[in-house]
């Protein structure tokens, strides 16, 4: 119950039905905050409990200064969790270890439940392995429950075991648009201690993309799996009251350009004005032109511009989508209703407060793609091509080299260099949008009419984001013109987005790797980072679905789109991009005339319940989980080994090695890949050893229940460079515990400093971590035996990662980095300081002695909650000894 200080407790009637809820206005300066901070003051409101919550807690959000750096922690209790499957089977996996170890403890298995709704979406496992035939889709999903059956078994214990906990199975869609289209509540009614309350939707999610769902007005970011288990537990979000950016919006889009153009460049304005840990909030006249599709594309791409969250108000639109999307009316009726009630619904002349200030005109939005590395690095598609040119330098030496490729099937074609050798439309990002995702429908029937055809070499694959997708392009007709292009339906998931591409054509596969060529992915993602899409494909370009298909057509990146012909017609006549491009009018007439609330109805009615495979698959039952020691896919991990009730006292690191020196961008894909796993590699010939053909590895993502698979895996993307091992790509170091240092893997140097009892460091530069909420990037760096990473500057996802597993992270002083220190990563290192966390308080800076070189490193433990979470060695294992003592 809540302390209810400021007597805020009150009701709403909606529609004959009374909810509680907890007023606003009562606290000062309310009226004036942003819509994100009113959102996290009602949660502050609800919760109180004069402990982790107060009254003084309250009046600070309230009195929020936007000028101010964040100093205040507060505590924010998400209103559910949702997960996909790469990250949340080890969420499971731990619950179900965390079961066994308080038993162990002589506490009470049953303790370890959801307290809040958690959801999960399976969308991550799906892997475009044929493509180009009408059965590529059953086949892909025939071989994904093949590869995973394991998982998929374990997750209907998990459902069974646990309450509140629910699956939406395979072959249903992508976790994001899922939650937009369905699961996501806007104003969640639920009965608290029977009483029926009304408050703001909020969430936290296991994928960096959850802010998608800030679209549509709901608070909502990515975390670790390791934090999401807390919240699920009944744990508060431990956070700094933030900065909020707003970002002013007016116009609206010009004819020719794209919801991806625009997101393409508020990634690239937001990236440079440096939001990393802010709140982005948009206002303004431009919002209401803004369609609540786009809005989520913009929301989506908030962890490649590296905000917290990049949040639209409650409008019109918000509930026109609702109705759209089949919500009962009255759930739209109680989020009209209550938004309007607490000042949430959005007002075109209010200017709240903000921290910082951004403006962008709509009108002045035109095509663009981003690559070849990163989303942020975006390129007007009329210097596309040139850009490409300056780029390709970079990953080979001779840019005009061709090799001669013939096909099963007796087409012969000289393979150029920057061939387009995958072009997927894929993504959340994207395709949850109608009007982009019809654009490409339209384009392919005017690329058909006349006369086109892929090339030859190009991969093509349609993987959208729910049922309802290929529903409307089945009632508009345009799945057959993208069929006959190739882009058939080869999954409901994220597939080419996660990694998942599956192979190139074989022979293209067989010429790239003979001859080294570099060769590019087209795609409609939001991630295009070194080595994900493929480990054939060098360069990576993100595009709206329509540009996707053009490429397709054309075959190469280094075409000027704008001005030079795709291929030539059935007519013999040149075709170019403006000649089937198709116009804004176009599109919104399809849009509006294939698209209803019925689709959404009845592809959701009965969304938990799965296919007859799914619904066949042998469950396990039981409180505990049975674990076959034989299994690849499923391991109880050591989290929790000989853990003592009461956590230790931290300790200075002395005498540490450096495992890996790492330069600017590293991401999560670089510390813990999501794709294939290499038959020479140390998780390769792990599974070799237990009985796993080549065939049947999957990918490291599908393998993150398995511990032995991820610490083999860390490290191991086979685009990372380590400084220390140089002349080498990929995961490799350099072992000092023998004469020399001689490179080897990481995995086996790691052994080798374990078996010394030698503690490791990182070292690594800007931006470590950015990328996705991979939570075994942290638990694969701790279980290699690091103890300590210092970068220049952090990703916050992957920050409160590493203390979530135990590792210190600390930051170089200002303006330094590794090198300009003088450091090789060759010296022995010693950390005095740490054990100043004893006494309840963290110290502003650890001393750093590596060899003759010394300075005063910056500690990035930057709240209490952090703090306590290291004391206690990781996040799992105070969570644990607090569900001991509750």
């Amino acid at each position: 119950m809540s302390t209810n200080s400021f007597d805020a407790r009150t009701t709403l009637e909606v529609s004959g039905t009374t909810y509680e809820i907890f007023d606003l206005h009562k606290v000062e300066g309310a009226d004036t905050l942003p819509f994100s901070l009113k959102v996290l003051l009602e949660n502050l409101l609800r919760t109180e409990d004069g402990a982790n919550i107060t009254a003084d807690d309250i009046r600070a959000l309230g009195a929020w200064d936007p000028s101010d750096e964040p100093n205040r922690e507060i505590q924010f209790t998400p209103a559910r969790v949702i997960m996909q499957d790469f990250t949340g089977v080890p969420c499971v996996v731990d619950l179900a270890t965390m079961r066994e170890a308080i038993a162990e403890l002589g506490g009470d298995p049953a303790k370890v439940n959801p307290l809040s709704p958690a959801e999960m979406v399976i969308d991550h496992s799906v892997v475009a392995d044929l493509f180009g035939t009408p059965d590529a889709f059953a086949r892909n999903v025939e071989l994904e429950y093949q590869r995973n059956r394991e998982r998929y078994q374990f997750l209907r214990w998990g459902q069974g075991a646990f309450d509140d906990f629910v699956v939406v199975p395979p072959g249903t869609g992508i976790v994001h648009q899922v939650n937009i289209e369905h699961l996501a509540r806007v104003i969640f009614p639920r009965e608290v201690n029977g009483v029926l309350q009304a408050y703001p939707d909020t969430c936290v999610g296991t994928d960096s993309h959850t802010t998608m769902v800030n679209g549509l007005g709901v608070v909502g970011w990515g975390v670790g799996g390791i934090e999401a288990e807390a919240a699920m537990l009944g744990q508060p979000v431990s956070m700094l009251i933030p900065r909020v950016v707003g970002f002013k919006l007016s116009g609206k889009l010009p004819e020719g350009a794209t919801a991806t153009d625009l997101v393409l460049t508020i990634t690239e304005m937001l990236r440079e004005h440096k939001v990393v840990g802010k709140f982005v909030e948009f206002f303004g006249p431009g919002v209401s032109q803004v369609p609540l599709a786009n809005r989520a594309t913009i929301g989506n791409m908030s962890p490649e511009y590296g905000s917290t969250i990049a949040i639209f108000p409650i409008d019109s639109k918000t509930t026109d989508y609702l109705r759209l999307t089949g919500r009962d009316e009255q759930q739209i009726a109680l989020v009209e209703a209550y938004a309007k009630a607490q000042g949430l619904w959005h007002d075109d002349d209010a200017e709240p407060r903000y921290s910082e200030y951004l403006e962008l005109d709509l009108g002045t939005i035109v095509p663009s793609i981003a690559g070849p590395k990163r989303p942020q690095d975006r390129i007007i598609l009329a210097e596309a091509a040139d850009a490409f040119g300056q780029a390709i330098g970079s990953y080979t030496d001779d840019a005009s080299k061709a090799v001669h490729v013939t096909l099963a099937d007796g087409a012969d074609f000289d393979l150029p260099t920057g061939a387009v050798t995958i072009a997927a439309i894929t993504s959340c990002t994207n395709t949850s949008n109608p009007s982009v995702m019809i654009g490409a429908g339209l384009l392919a029937k005017k690329a058909v009419e006349k006369g086109l055809s892929r090339k030859p070499w190009v991969k093509t694959s349609l993987a959208p984001g729910s049922k309802v997708v290929t529903d409307y392009y089945a009632r508009a007709g345009l799945d057959t013109y993208l069929a006959k292009l190739d882009f058939d339906l080869v999954g409901y998931g994220c597939t080419t987005c996660i990694g998942n591409s599956g192979p190139l054509i074989p022979e293209v596969s067989a010429a790239v790797n003979s001859a080294d060529l570099a060769v590019t992915s087209v795609l409609s993602g939001n991630r295009n980072f070194e080595g994900r899409i493929n480990p054939d494909v060098k360069m990576n370009y993100l595009a709206s679905p329509p540009l996707v298909v053009a490429y397709a057509l054309a075959g190469r990146m280094d075409i000027d789109l704008l001005n030079e012909p795709l291929g030539e017609g059935s007519d013999g006549e040149p075709v170019y991009l403006r000649d089937i491009w198709p116009s804004t009018e176009e599109v919104e007439q399809v849009v509006n005339s294939s698209i209803s609330s019925d689709m959404f109805s009845s592809r959701y009615a009965d969304v938990f319940a799965g296919d007859d495979t799914w619904r066949s698959l042998p469950t396990p039952t039981g409180e505990v989980f049975e674990w076959d020691g034989d299994s690849t896919y499923v391991r109880k991990p050591p989290y929790f080994d000989n853990m003592p009730a009461q956590p230790a006292p931290v300790t200075d690191v002395a005498d540490a090695r450096v495992l890996l020196k790492l330069g600017d961008s590293v991401t999560t894909d670089h510390i813990s890949p999501a794709g294939s796993i290499k038959a020479d590699s140390p998780a390769g010939k792990y599974l070799t050893e237990h009985g796993v053909e080549r065939k049947d590895f999957n990918s490291y993502g599908s393998r993150r229940g398995n511990h032995e698979v991820m610490i083999r895996g860390t490290f191991a993307n086979i685009r990372l460079r380590n400084q220390i091992a140089p002349g080498t790509e990929g995961g490799f170091t350099r072992d000092f515990t023998a004469a020399d240092g001689p490179v080897t893997t990481v995995y086996d140097a790691a052994q080798n400093y374990a078996a010394a009892g030698t503690p490791l460091v990182v070292l690594a530069g800007k931006e470590y971590g950015s990328g996705s909420s991979r939570d075994w990037a942290a638990k694969g760096t701790a279980l290699l035996g690091v103890k300590v990473v210092i970068a220049e500057s952090y990703e916050r996802i992957h920050r409160s990662n590493l203390i979530g597993m135990g590792v210190l992270p600390l930051q170089f002083p200002e303006g330094e980095n590794a090198d300009s220190l003088g450091l090789t990563g060759e010296e022995t290192f010693t950390f005095t300081g740490i054990e100043e966390l004893n006494d309840g308080t963290t110290p502003k800076t650890v001393h750093v002695k590596a060899d003759d070189i010394e300075f005063d490193a910056i500690v990035r433990i930057d709240t209490p909650g952090e703090a306590d979470y290291y004391r206690n060695g990781g996040i799992m294992q105070y969570v644990l000894r607090s569900l001991l003592t509750s």
